[in-house]
C-alpha cells in the first residue's frame, strides 16, 4: 500500500497542469451542488415553516369531524391546566383555538371569512406575532376588538378604528352577531392569509358562539425533526379527539418538502455525472500515457489488483482534494448569502409558493457530509474503466513500446 501510495502522488505530481485543470473542475462542481443545497435548504425549511405558522404547528388536535364541517358543533373541552407532554428544551409552544367561518360586513362591503378566537399571549408559535401590525395589536383572550389582514380592509373598505359586524353559527346552531371595533390591520407574507383570517380574543368568541369549548389545540416544537415519534404522545392523551401533524393538514407544502429532497440529489447527479466523464478521460489518458510503466511493474511480478488499486488509489486522491477544495468554496458561498437573498422582485412567485420575500439559505452539515461521500464513491467507480484498460495491458507488449 505504502507504494502504491507513492506511486500514485509521484503521478500526480508528475503531470501538474493537467491535474491542477481537474481539481478545479471537482472544485467547482462540488462548490456549486454545496452552495446550490443551502439555497434549496432554505426554500424546503421556508415552505415547511410557513405551513406550520399557519396557525397549524407541527402537531393539531381537532374534534372527529372538524375538518369536515369546521363549525363550533365539532368542539371539545380542553382539560384544565393541560401543558403537551413534551420536554421543555423541544417545545416552542401550543395554542388552544376557537376557529369558525363567520360573514363580516362593514359599511359597504361582505366578505365570507375565518374568525379566530386566540390568547395573544400563546400565539408565539404562529405567523400573527411576526407581522407587522398597523394600529394595535389584540392585548389579550378578553379583547372585545378585531385584527384583519390589510388584503381584507382593503376588500371591505375599511380602515383602523371603524367598526363591523360579524355574523357566525353559534353552538345551539342559530346565527349569532356582535359588532366589533377594529384594533389593527396586519401585513403578512402572502395576501391569501390576510384575506383569510379575522382575529379576535378567545374569550369573546367563546361568548358570540355561546361555548366555552375550543376547535382546535396547535404545539409547535423547536425544530421539525424532533417532531417525529410524538404523535402517539398526543393520540394516547387525546384519545376521543383527531390528532394531525402538519404534512397530514399542508400535503402540498409535503409534498414541496419531500420535493426539495429529490431536487438536491438531481441536481448532485447532473452536476457530478458531467463531472465523472472528464475524471474518466483524463484517467485513461494518464494510465495510456504511462504503458511502458505499467508494462515494467507488471513484469516485475506485480499482481494485476495491485494495478487496478494504484489507478483506484490514484483518482480517489485527486477527488479527495478537490472534494475539500469544493467544500470549503462552497462553505465560503453560503457564508455570502446567509444574510439572505431578496426575492422581493417576484413577489408574486414566493406567494404562491407559500414561503417569505427574503429567502434565508439553510447550512446542514449532513448534506456537506452526504456530497463530500457521494462525489468520492463516484471517483472510486469513475477509476473502474482505466483501471480495467490498465489491467489490459501487456507486459511484452509495454516494453516494446
Amino acid at each position: 500500500m505504502k507504494l502504491i501510495f507513492q506511486l500514485s502522488l509521484r503521478n500526480i505530481i508528475r503531470y501538474k497542469r493537467r491535474n491542477a485543470m481537474l481539481f478545479m473542475a471537482i472544485a467547482v462542481a462540488v462548490a456549486c451542488v454545496a452552495g446550490m443545497n443551502t439555497i434549496i435548504r432554505g426554500l424546503q425549511y421556508d415552505m415547511m415553516d410557513a405551513a406550520v405558522e399557519n396557525l397549524s404547528g407541527h402537531y393539531k388536535v381537532h374534534a372527529p369531524g372538524y375538518l369536515d364541517d369546521p363549525s363550533i358543533e365539532h368542539s371539545f373541552r380542553l382539560p384544565t391546566g393541560y401543558v403537551p407532554d413534551v420536554p421543555e428544551e423541544s417545545l416552542m409552544g401550543w395554542a388552544p383555538r376557537v376557529r369558525v367561518p363567520g360573514v363580516i360586513m362593514s359599511e359597504r362591503e361582505t366578505r365570507g371569512v375565518q374568525l379566530v378566537g386566540i390568547n395573544p399571549g400563546s400565539e408565539g408559535i404562529s405567523f400573527i406575532t411576526n407581522v407587522a401590525i398597523e394600529g394595535e395589536a389584540l392585548t389579550g383572550p378578553d379583547d372585545q376588538r378585531m385584527l384583519l389582514g390589510k388584503e381584507l380592509a382593503e376588500q371591505l373598505e375599511t380602515s383602523v378604528g371603524r367598526r363591523i359586524v360579524i355574523i357566525s353559527q353559534g353552538a345551539d346552531g342559530k346565527n349569532r352577531e356582535r359588532g366589533y371595533r377594529i384594533a389593527g390591520l396586519f401585513d403578512a407574507d402572502g395576501t391569501a392569509l390576510e384575506k383569510a383570517y379575522a382575529f379576535t380574543g378567545i374569550t369573546v368568541l367563546q361568548q358570540l358562539l355561546g361555548s366555552e369549548t375550543v376547535t382546535e389545540v396547535s404545539v409547535r416544537l423547536v425544530d421539525e425533526p424532533q417532531a417525529s415519534g410524538l404523535k402517539e404522545t398526543f393520540t394516547h392523551y387525546f384519545a376521543d379527539l383527531r390528532v394531525f401533524d402538519w404534512q397530514e393538514l399542508n400535503p402540498q407544502a409535503a409534498a414541496m418538502f419531500l420535493f426539495a429532497d429529490g431536487a438536491i440529489y438531481i441536481w448532485f447527479l447532473l452536476m457530478m455525472s458531467a463531472l465523472t466523464f472528464g475524471l474518466i478521460n483524463t484517467l485513461i489518458a494518464s494510465v495510456m500515457e504511462r504503458v511502458r510503466e505499467l508494462g515494467m511493474l507488471r513484469a516485475l511480478g506485480m499482481p494485476k489488483y495491485n494495478v487496478v488499486l494504484q489507478v483506484v488509489v490514484e483518482s480517489s486522491i485527486i477527488m479527495a482534494i478537490g472534494v475539500a477544495i469544493g467544500l470549503l468554496l462552497g462553505y465560503f458561498m453560503y457564508l455570502s448569502i446567509a444574510d439572505g437573498i431578496d426575492l422581493s422582485s417576484y413577489a408574486s412567485s414566493t406567494d404562491l409558493m407559500g414561503i417569505s420575500n427574503v429567502l434565508m439559505p439553510r447550512f446542514l452539515a449532513g448534506d456537506f457530509t452526504e456530497v463530500a461521500v457521494m462525489s468520492l464513491s463516484l471517483g472510486v467507480l469513475a477509476s473502474l474503466y482505466p483501471a480495467w484498460r490498465a489491467v489490459k495491458i501487456k507486459p511484452l507488449d509495454a516494453i516494446r513500446n
